[in-house]
């Protein structure tokens, strides 16, 4: 009786090791398709092309702006008196070109004569617009439509050239950042679709590939877990698919899509 029995719970543990190893194997897929990572952003950065002082700023930290509204202003004293001196040389230069051009009429003048004076004509023509562009730049609209994210200097402060008065986000600047390693790159493909989580966000949150690194660096420090520190992995990008859901510097985790080998064996 011993002996007939066992033929018959062979198969019954066989199907319940069976079922142990794939959870197990289950287990272990989430675990490692499941990474942590943030949320940043490209920052839209504008401010003067020279230095001056801020007269008005049109927006606070966290206002919603559209493309082509006033953003700031900074004084036009330099400027304006920039364009009337050139406004001078220009009017000084069509004189002499108009004396040129009589004195070539009655022959008492030459050809090359009024050459001369077409040439500094240009010239001073070309420094009045560029003094005219110059001062319009002083007061600047928002590029993009957006949110203001950051305010540098406000009004009565001095903004040296080329530094930003105000940063600005838009909407489809957001992107999700998070490292995997080496083993799983074969699993990815710029366009594949990732699941986004976080603390209080919707369940159905997606983005999309759009970077992976081509060399390894060391897990950054802002991934909390020593039993990552050490391990070299790559950064991956990902385009959220709903960036208003989200929030920069929002610490998120990304699940990946199952490997392309599972999917193809399961056709």
């Amino acid at each position: 009786m011993h002996c007939q029995s066992r033929p018959a719970q062979a198969p019954a543990q066989a199907r319940r090791a069976r079922y142990v190893a794939a959870l197990t194997l289950a287990a272990c897929n989430k675990a490692d398709t499941t990474y942590q990572g943030w949320i940043e952003a490209n920052l839209i950065f504008v401010g003067p092309d020279e230095s001056g002082r801020v007269e008005a700023l049109n927006a606070r930290e966290g206002d919603k702006i559209e493309a082509g509204a006033p953003l700031f202003s900074v004084d036009t004293e330099l400027q304006r008196a920039d364009l009337m001196m050139n406004e001078a040389s220009l009017k000084n230069a069509q004189q002499a070109h108009d004396r040129a051009q009589k004195l070539l009429k009655t022959a008492a003048g030459t050809e090359k004569a009024v050459e001369d004076t077409e040439m500094v004509l240009r010239s001073a023509q070309a420094r009045v617009d560029s003094s005219n562009t110059r001062l319009v730049r002083r007061k600047l609209a928002s590029p993009v439509t957006g949110t203001v994210q950051q305010v540098y200097f406000r009004p009565g402060e001095m903004v040296p050239a080329g530094r930003p008065i105000v940063a600005l986000l838009p909407p489809g600047n957001l992107k999700v950042r998070f490292f995997v390693p080496e083993s799983v790159l074969p699993q990815l493909a710029y366009g594949d679709v990732v699941k986004v989580g976080c603390d209080g966000c919707t369940a159905d949150l997606t983005a999309r590939i759009s970077f992976i690194a081509s060399s390894a660096e060391f897990t950054p420090p802002v991934i909390y877990s020593r039993d990552e520190r050490s391990k070299l992995v790559f950064l991956v990008e990902a385009l959220p698919e709903k960036p208003q859901e989200l929030r920069v510097g929002q610490p998120i985790e990304v699940a990946l899509a199952q490997p392309k080998a599972a999917a193809e064996a399961k056709r």
